[in-house]
């Protein structure tokens, strides 16, 4: 494995000391139009896609993923740009990493709006939350009968109805105007048991990718 160069573009889907306890990589930031490019041109042997830029500037382009391909790179992708990026090129050799993959996969999320947030420059820290785990939490809440259907599609609308950065649970709950009882268990649900798919989707591709690292 002498050589080898693992690049991993990561930022606010998970903290990076905890990537790095997971896979020793170069981590670098949310991946931009031909970052990857330059990756491969560097050396790469193995890249990770998890965090892209959406909306700020030009996103990862596709001829980037597929030239890093055809030189014998292994990209994998997961949980952010990532997941919609393997999507769209696993036929051509990608490798896609957990739900929100397959829930592209399979055409349950079609936007680039539903992973998308805006996050603290430096730190890459969350500032909003995204459509996919808002959507999956409240899926949930349901099925924990904390919520019927009715109030969760309620919900989903006002949240779908913001711009992305202005998502966050108080702010969709405030604007849901929900019987007191029923928001009370809400909040205590999502307080203490909501789900972070974003973050449990890059752990799993952070594994992935230190499996082929050891068996190639």
């Amino acid at each position: 494995m002498q050589g080898k160069r693992v690049v991993v573009f990561l930022g606010p889907s998970l903290e990076a000391e905890t990537a790095k306890k997971i896979l020793d990589a170069e981590y670098r930031p949310p991946a931009s139009r031909g970052d990857i490019f330059r990756a491969v041109e560097e050396g790469a042997k193995i890249i990770g896609l998890i965090d892209g830029v959406f909306f700020q500037a030009c996103a990862v382009a596709h001829r980037e993923i597929l030239y890093a391909l055809e030189r014998g790179v292994k990209v994998v992708g997961a949980s952010s740009m990532g997941a919609l990026r393997a999507s769209e090129l696993d036929s051509y050799g990608m490798e896609g990493v957990g739900r929100i993959y397959e829930l592209y996969k399979k055409g349950e999320l079609v936007s680039d709006d539903e992973v998308a947030l805006i996050f603290e420059p430096e730190s890459f820290k969350p500032l909003s939350e995204p459509m996919v785990n808002i959507r999956y939490n409240l899926g949930l809440a349901e099925e924990r009968g904390i919520i019927d259907k009715e109030v969760k599609e309620k919900i989903l609308r006002i949240a779908k109805s913001l711009y992305y950065p202005e998502r966050d649970y108080e702010r969709i709950l405030n604007a849901a105007e929900l019987e007191k009882g029923v928001l009370m268990r809400l909040k205590k649900f999502l307080r203490e048991e909501k789900r972070d798919l974003k973050r449990e989707d890059a752990i799993e591709a952070l594994q992935r990718m230190k499996e082929i690292e050891q068996v190639t």
